[in-house]
């Protein structure tokens, strides 16, 4: 299908090694490409932290973080980093897990036995490596992986570095909100991205810094309304959708001159 010369466009939702291949087998072909991605949220000092903490369980855990703008990873500022953290895991800790078809239920299985042991795989990487869990990461007899908060985490981790796609955020301290920009950079991803704080000055700051699609402040990376142009950069993807978008992105260009 990709290689067919009656096929005008390709617009592809999925994985970064499957976009990469179609990129580069599609030829002259107009590839839109929605793939990968590994959400960071930076929180700085004077952020509302219980709307931070509030917005990170909605925006984290939905669809058992099976979502390519679920947050994956979040740096606080060092003077409120072990209270956020500890925020933060009481929240998690109340979230339930069990069948999807019992509406009590928060967290239940993820899509495969797979993707089950892909994500227990990925927090014993970073516990192996140095990081604790604050809360949750056991693999219950049912198959439900409970909610967990990593803290301790380093940039070389898996799970700072690849999509998690699994109900698990890594918490991680900075000083200085170049340094927060730089650890949010420092992914082959670029889907969206969030900031929380009461600054705007340093929210616009860091929004023309981050290298990402979308950059949203005092809100998490995973909301997404149909009229945004979304889309990624780096190995998140190429083009933007959203009806407006989409429509632009699979037109084209068509300069028409009369001479009288």
């Amino acid at each position: 299908l990709v290689r067919d010369e009656r096929v005008a466009m390709i617009t592809f939702t999925g994985s970064s090694a499957v976009g990469k291949h179609i990129r580069a087998v599609a030829g002259y072909k107009r590839v839109t490409l929605e793939l990968g991605n590994n959400s960071p949220l930076i929180v700085e000092a004077d952020a509302d932290l219980e709307r931070a903490v509030l917005r990170v369980v909605a925006g984290g855990y939905y669809a058992v973080g099976q979502a390519c703008i679920a947050v994956q990873r979040i740096y606080a500022h060092r003077s409120i980093y072990e209270e956020f953290a500890r925020r933060l895991a009481e929240q998690v800790g109340t979230l339930r897990t069990g069948d999807p078809r019992d509406a009590a239920t928060d967290i239940s299985t993820l899509n495969s036995e797979q993707a089950t042991r892909r994500v227990m795989a990925v927090l014993r990487d970073a516990q192996q490596q140095g990081a604790h869990l604050l809360v949750g990461g056991e693999l219950l007899p049912d198959g439900c992986i409970t909610p967990a908060v990593v803290l301790g985490v380093t940039p070389s981790m898996l799970i700072c570095q690849a999509e998690l796609f699994g109900p698990a955020v890594a918490i991680a301290p900075y000083d200085t909100l170049d340094e927060a920009i730089e650890l949010a950079n420092s992914t082959p991803y670029g889907l969206q991205a969030g900031i929380f704080t009461s600054n705007l000055q340093a929210a616009f700051y860091a929004a023309e810094r981050l290298d990402f699609g979308g950059v949203h402040i005092n809100e998490v990376s995973s909301y997404r309304a149909d009229h945004m142009p979304y889309g990624g950069v780096k190995a998140s993807g190429m083009g933007r959708e959203g009806p407006r978008y989409a429509i632009a992105e699979m037109s084209e260009t068509k300069i028409i001159i009369i001479t009288v």
